[in-house]
């Protein structure tokens, strides 16, 4: 990607958009714009103008992840991407005209504000007499292609999940172009110029440390999971103290892997496998189901990032309180399980997916801080953060959403912790103050006696704080606030350690 001062380019070629694809293999528009013999030009533009602009975490990642695009570009077929910054209104047309384009491509994104952009430049480019194809390469099932027996959209998901089921299994994934030949000559700006990269502070040492972003760290990831946790994966996925997930949930997001070759690869292990494995694989498949889900939600309910789904919450007492929110930002509760997994998001861009649903379930029960501050804090420091699952898992745990949670199922963050963490391996990672404390209290370690406390160098109120709220208190005042919306009839139940569904990225 570096800078080209060159002026023209050859007449009769054809523009790859690059977006939310960063990927050779399995990527329709890329077919399709090498399918004609023309020149390609491989265009990436950022464009910050719209809502929703990529947060800290997801910058970092685009910078890595454009260049190994460029890399792998310019290893299989000896040309790079031209890159812009701007909006895609503007430039795309533009770029069209200067490059010589009679056709431009790229693959669909399911974001309200990218829909009404790409509308915009599909009309530009047809008065310009350019064609325009959009194409498939995020989602196994296209949102309007799914539909209830009625011809209406879905709004639970085990019933979603089973009318795309008979549907069949998606298309193959298509292999990479085995040869494009690209264009020189127009301008780009260099990766650096963009200044993606956190400088003064650099925060992403430990995105660095835990992250290989590109299409050759999603095949590895995915070949990881295939030979070691696949066959297992419907129990080990709740433990956080375990690699029992893909955590291909970034690279879906940008695109790196698409879903059909997760699928694909998936049924070809179960093929390979014991018959053990199909079961497990079944309930990996159905996380994606999920993802397509949201996908689905979003398009036919735009207004999901910011809207209650449910009107009747927006009668909801919200406590709005700056300093509990600070304290749930930083890890600082008082509860282990939820400050490991905030600490765990800060270091690393990723929260383990069960514990996702514990640190969000204390944000809006036990705070009862509005959902919408969750979920711009995930957006922002999250590298998989993607608007679609943030917004719909929000929803979900704060019981507004689709197909939500009971609004009384209030996650118990010490039982949760105990039973899913009964050894504390994941506390004592990422709450060192607390690796010294035996098993028995490290979920709740102002039940320990002094000497036991002492023993471990604890010191409740000084090395690690008390409890930010008590958990009954907090229960009480949350089923008191939620049962007085409309309908609603206060319930004793409470979520312990039980299977309710995830505030979810595809594992």
């Amino acid at each position: 990607m570096k800078q080209s001062k060159q002026a023209g380019a050859s007449i009769g070629t054809a523009l790859m958009w690059f977006r939310q694809d960063l990927r050779l293999a399995d990527n329709p528009a890329l077919a399709a714009a090498a399918s004609g013999g023309l020149p390609v030009m491989a265009l990436y533009i950022l464009d910050d103008s719209l809502p929703w602009a990529m947060g800290g975490a997801s910058r970092w990642w685009l910078h890595h992840s454009l260049a190994a695009l460029d890399a792998e570009l310019q290893r299989q077929y000896g040309f790079g991407l031209t890159l812009r910054r701007g909006k895609a209104e503007t430039l795309l047309p533009a770029l069209a005209a200067e490059c010589g384009a009679v056709a431009v491509h790229w693959n669909r994104c399911y974001e309200p504000a990218a829909i009404a952009r790409d509308t915009a430049i599909k009309a530009a480019l047809k008065q310009q007499g350019i064609a325009a194809g959009s194409h498939n390469a995020a989602l196994l099932y296209e949102p309007w292609t799914v539909q209830t027996q009625g011809g209406s959209w879905f709004k639970v998901y085990s019933a979603f999940w089973r009318a795309c089921r008979a549907l069949g299994d998606p298309q193959p994934p298509l292999p990479a172009p085995k040869t494009i030949k690209g264009i020189t000559g127009i301008a780009s700006d260099t990766l650096e110029s963009w200044a993606l990269l956190p400088r003064k502070p650099d925060w992403a040492g430990g995105l660095r440390d835990s992250w290989v972003p590109g299409s050759l760290g999603a095949e590895t990831l995915l070949g990881n999971f295939l030979d070691h946790a696949l066959n297992g994966y419907a129990e080990q996925r709740d433990l956080p103290a375990i690699t029992g997930t893909s955590r291909l949930s970034p690279h879906l997001h940008f695109g790196e892997i698409g879903p059909r070759q997760v699928w694909q690869a998936v049924r070809l292990a179960v093929d390979s496998g014991s018959s053990a494995v199909a079961k497990h694989a079944e309930k990996y498949l159905s996380e994606l189901g999920w993802r397509e889900f949201s996908h689905h939600l979003l398009y036919h309910f735009p207004e999901l990032p910011q809207q209650n789904f449910r009107a009747d919450f927006d009668a909801f007492p919200w406590n709005r309180d700056e300093a509990a929110l600070q304290r749930w930002q930083r890890g600082q509760t008082g509860y282990p399980i939820v400050d490991a997994g905030m600490r765990e998001l800060w270091h690393t861009g990723w929260m383990h997916n069960r514990v996702r649903m514990v640190v969000a379930s204390f944000l809006v029960k036990h705070l009862r801080q509005h959902w919408r501050e969750g979920e711009a804090w995930f957006w922002d420091t999250l590298v998989d953060a993607d608007l679609a699952n943030n917004a719909a898992s929000w929803q979900w745990v704060a019981g507004s959403g689709a197909d939500a949670a009971p609004y009384f199922r209030i996650f118990n963050p010490m039982l949760q912790g105990e039973h899913f963490d009964p050894e504390g391996a994941y506390v004592r990672r990422w709450v060192p103050e607390l690796k010294a404390m035996p098993a028995r209290f490290i979920h709740k370690p102002w039940a320990a006696p002094a000497s036991v406390l002492h023993e471990a160098g604890v010191k409740l109120g000084t090395t690690y704080p008390l409890p930010m709220v008590d958990h009954d208190a907090a229960r009480a005042l949350a089923l008191t606030a939620f049962s007085s919306l409309r309908g609603q009839d206060a319930a004793p139940a409470e979520a312990t350690a039980g299977r309710p569904r995830k505030l979810r990225r595809a594992s």
